[in-house]
């Protein structure tokens, strides 16, 4: 890619460039690492529609570092309950507190590598956006973007990320890696991309090829195998009996229904099953069945049921609030 290419990709950006309040306009000051470092590990796996709300709510509630990582363990899990993937949450918790124990952020990539949690896009885009440093900023819309730019079929992690460092200029890079974000994540969709109004068609080999859409090559999805367990409805006078999972593992340190491990046999139904809730994980497709069950089982507490909202419940078993729910309200329908 050109100077003229780049300079023409910077320009688009500063014309439409995506508003997020995580973000610095174009040229403006770079905006408080704890902000990028926050929003960029929410939007690990989730969309940006759905980590601005929350982001916004976050800070809100944690507006510093300090704040962060001052806070309960329990009252930031319960924050993030929704959002899936929750060693994030553990992580955000054990990188705060070493920041602060730092006095500060590190501003070089070098360094930010070394905090909890921060893989090589995260602490990339850190350096970058946050501090000015020229690094390859690599997510999968740069990869995309990286990719069809050269007419890759198959890239390579290393070979990306030479090409992009190689894309960066020296001035402004964390305005160029939001740029190249921004390009992949409006025009350069993985499907249907708008190769006539991007900033870059003119030097883009797949756009040259006539299939833009078939690079880089689509990756066939694994077969995920399904587990089965079991989830006990506890209820006492209005409440809910709710324990806290192991805190290390899947749903780490969440508020869960009382239950055991998950393994692939399923056990026979009983005249106390609910129903079965499914939930999809990276590896394993999870069916829940929901049992009514009479004594507390485990550590837990009474919460209760008209504040289960409050109770920061994984989506999992928000799903099993929703079954249990709707299945004692249909018999009054049916009436």
């Amino acid at each position: 890619m050109t100077a003229n290419a780049t300079a023409r990709l910077m320009q688009h950006y500063v014309d439409n460039f995506r508003r997020l309040p995580w973000r610095a306009e174009p040229g403006a000051a770079p905006p408080d690492p704890y902000l990028v470092w926050l929003s960029e590990v929410m939007l690990q796996q989730t969309t940006v529609a759905t980590a601005t709300p929350r982001f916004e709510r976050f800070t809100a509630r944690w507006p510093t570092i300090g704040a962060l990582a001052a806070a309960r363990d329990e009252d930031v899990l319960s924050e993030w309950a929704g959002l899936g993937y929750y060693a994030r949450a553990r992580n955000l918790i054990a990188c705060a507190r070493e920041v602060m124990r730092r006095g500060a952020f590190p501003t070089r990539l070098a360094e930010l590598r070394r905090l909890p949690g921060l893989g090589d896009y995260t602490a990339a885009a850190i350096a970058a956006i946050a501090f000015g440093e020229r690094v390859a900023v690599v997510d999968t819309n740069v990869t995309r973007v990286v990719a069809r730019l050269n007419a890759l079929l198959k890239p390579g992690k290393g070979e990306i990320q030479r090409l992009t460092l190689a894309l960066t200029p020296a001035d402004r890079p964390g305005d160029f890696a939001q740029a190249m974000m921004d390009l992949g994540a409006t025009i350069c969709r993985p499907k249907a991309p708008a190769c006539p109004v991007c900033p870059l068609a003119a030097d883009c080999l797949a756009y040259r090829s006539g299939q833009p859409a078939a690079f880089p090559a689509v990756k066939p999805k694994r077969v995920r195998p399904v587990r089965h367990g079991v989830a006990y409805w506890i209820e006492r006078g209005g409440q809910l009996w709710l324990v806290r999972r192991d805190p290390k593992g899947l749903l780490g340190g969440m508020a869960a229904l009382p239950g055991g491990e998950w393994s692939g046999d399923p056990s026979p139904a009983s005249r106390m099953t609910v129903g079965t809730v499914s939930h999809g994980f990276t590896h394993f497709q999870l069916e829940l069945r929901i049992d009514r069950s009479s004594g507390p089982i485990g550590d837990g507490w009474w919460h209760p049921l008209d504040r289960l909202a409050d109770a920061g419940l994984p989506t999992l078993y928000r799903r099993a609030v929703n079954l249990v729910t709707e299945a004692a309200q249909a018999p009054r329908a049916a009436a």
